[in-house]
């Protein structure tokens, strides 16, 4: 497939994150751009105030008239969207080209060197520092996010100029093997999407394959303590990384300075002193490890690396600090993975130490929340009280006796109650001073900017 034999892109799920990000690619690439999505958010405002053509009815009626046609339409979807879907049957029975979103990125990525970040969690952030540090080189660089980036505003970076590309490569629904990287980093191999894998092992054969693909010459660069006899591409080279143990790429004197982490930052080269994180977590050092990693490897330089994650500012919903005052700090976080949890709790207990901690969660997948309920529960454990809301379904029909009681009856350390989705707003009313953090990937994020204005107002 040619992207040049198309000059319409019609997108089945625009307002995912994934999909906004190459919506936003074709569109500045000169395409017409259209799509479907169940309900608007900001993310579709923003593509509808750039020119797409988004309707949010399963209904062919409404289609653009750009789209009734599939001459010279392509469709790219996501698999979130149903195979009953009145307007994908409509595309699939009447001669489109209909693609996944992986192979749509997939093509993209080939015409560029491709500098793919892997990993049940962690990519999101990862991918963006790398994109940070590369930007800021003599060439530049393109950059398909997770997540939406405070430094570019934007979950894509378009320099039509650059021949690199950085890729968050996500593992679901094994989507990462469309793409064919010249750097690729593994963060973690947790397991996840079971609904998809069935079992660890199976997820563990796709980052096998995943590294398999990476270009001879290449760089792989697994977190420090992945099982190296997975991985069996012997054509590249490979390095590590960690937190503050021994490794190819690691950080030393660690400290906190002002509410900023400094560190040393050791690589193969040499070391790279007194480095500043510009945003506030420990688990982000060890993620400024490994985007300082990636961007070595693609050639960046020890001043851009130290630049780079100095003005590095985030991704929003990624520990993202939305409030902070002396008697309450506000933070919300996309974790919907035990380890997730686990690590920004430990980064939470880290910067403010002698805070009461109080985090809401809502749960994401009715087979994820089956699947996980003990470790959800031993990660939940490190805060001192929980709450725990209704189970965002996402693309997920509910499942008998899976509610979120399954979490709640296994906490054995935290004060715990459940408290339904409507009336999140009145409990936080009455949490007192200390940290509170959001949690999910579900639509929690829609209480971000109320409770934010509360916390501001009383």
């Amino acid at each position: 497939m040619k992207l040049t034999d198309y000059n319409k892109v019609f997108f089945m799920g625009i307002g995912g994150i994934g999909m906004s990000a190459l919506a936003r690619w074709f569109r500045n690439a000169g395409y017409v751009v259209g799509g479907y999505d169940r309900t608007t958010s900001e993310i579709t405002k923003a593509l509808e105030a750039d020119g797409a053509q988004i309707i949010y009815t399963d209904d062919v009626a409404l289609l653009p008239n750009d789209f009734v046609s599939s001459n010279k339409a392509l469709v790219v979807y996501t698999p979130a969207i149903p195979a009953n879907n009145e307007l994908l049957c409509f595309f699939n029975n009447n001669g489109f080209s209909v693609v996944k979103r992986s192979v749509a990125l997939g093509i993209i990525a080939q015409a560029t060197t491709a500098i793919c970040i892997s990993g049940t969690h962690g990519k999101t952030s990862v991918s963006t520092m790398v994109a940070c540090i590369l930007d800021q080189t003599e060439i530049g660089v393109n950059a398909f996010l997770g997540g939406i980036s405070k430094n570019f505003n934007s979950n894509v970076v378009i320099r039509p100029e650059s021949p690199l590309t950085v890729i968050e490569a996500d593992e679901f629904d094994r989507s990462f093997l469309t793409l064919y990287p010249q750097v690729a980093v593994v963060t973690a191999i947790d397991a996840d999407h079971l609904d998809i894998y069935g079992t660890k092992a199976e997820v563990e054969k796709a980052f096998s394959a995943f590294v398999s693909q990476v270009k001879q010459g290449g760089v792989v660069i697994l977190k420090q303590g992945l099982d190296r006899s997975l991985f069996t591409n012997t054509g590249v080279t490979y390095y590590t990384y960690s937190l503050n143990q021994q490794a190819d790429f690691f950080a030393s004197d660690i400290a906190i300075v002002n509410g900023e982490y400094h560190f040393n930052l050791h690589t193969p080269r040499g070391v790279i002193a007194d480095v500043c994180l510009g945003t506030s977590s420990l688990y982000n050092v060890e993620n400024a490890v490994a985007a300082a990693a990636a961007a070595m490897s693609a050639g960046a330089t020890d001043e851009q690396i130290r630049h780079g994650i100095l003005c590095y500012a985030g991704v929003r919903r990624r520990f993202d600090v939305k409030a902070k005052r002396a008697d309450i700090i506000y933070i919300d976080d996309y974790a919907h993975h035990p380890e997730e949890i686990k690590a920004c709790l430990r980064s939470v207990r880290d910067m403010f130490p002698t805070q009461q901690v109080t985090v809401i969660f809502q749960p994401h997948l009715y087979t994820r929340t089956r699947d996980f309920a003990a470790e959800f529960a031993e990660a939940l454990d490190l805060a001192d009280r929980v709450i725990v809301t209704d189970i965002y379904p996402a693309r997920e029909e509910p499942i008998d006796g899976v509610t979120p009681d399954l979490i709640l009856s296994k906490l054995k350390k935290a004060d715990h109650s459940y408290v339904t989705y409507s009336r999140l707003l009145a409990e936080v009313e009455r949490i007192g001073n200390g940290v509170l953090l959001t949690m999910g990937a579900g639509n929690i994020d829609m209480l971000i900017n109320p409770i934010h204005q509360m916390l501001i107002e009383r």
